[in-house]
């Protein structure tokens, strides 16, 4: 299982890297294995304004349709559009090319309340 040291994680299995106050977010290496192949993300929030752990879009795999929290307060800037025509980047790459959006974030004093690497390894029992 790959939980990359330098990232922040949440209970509903977000990833988040902050550079300055622009956040990417994706979903972790273990949402994918549970979900299996990701057939279609959906993020119909680009330049809307949420709260943190409101539903800023949905990822859909075989089986099953799960919604996309987000971490961090913001403005969504921007949706990965090359997961329109290859969402399985996804599975095969949930750190790098199967990132999700960026989030221009409103507060970064909430990064503190996200889990490092050891917390969610504790919380997916890795």
């Amino acid at each position: 299982m790959n939980i990359p040291s330098e990232l922040k994680y949440t209970k509903d299995h977000e990833w988040i890297k902050v550079d300055g106050d622009v956040a990417t977010i994706g979903i972790t290496d273990f949402a994918q294995s549970e979900l299996g192949d990701i057939v279609y993300v959906e993020v119909e929030t680009v330049d809307e304004t949420l709260e943190a752990e409101e539903i800023f879009g949905t990822v859909e795999a075989v089986k099953t349709v799960s919604d996309l929290f987000l971490p961090l307060s913001g403005e969504i800037i921007e949706f990965n559009e090359a997961l329109e025509d290859e969402p399985e980047k996804v599975n095969t790459d949930p750190y790098g090319a199967g990132w999700m959006i960026k989030l221009k974030c409103s507060d970064l004093s909430q990064v503190d309340g996200l889990m490092s690497a050891d917390d969610y390894k504790t919380l997916i029992g890795a």
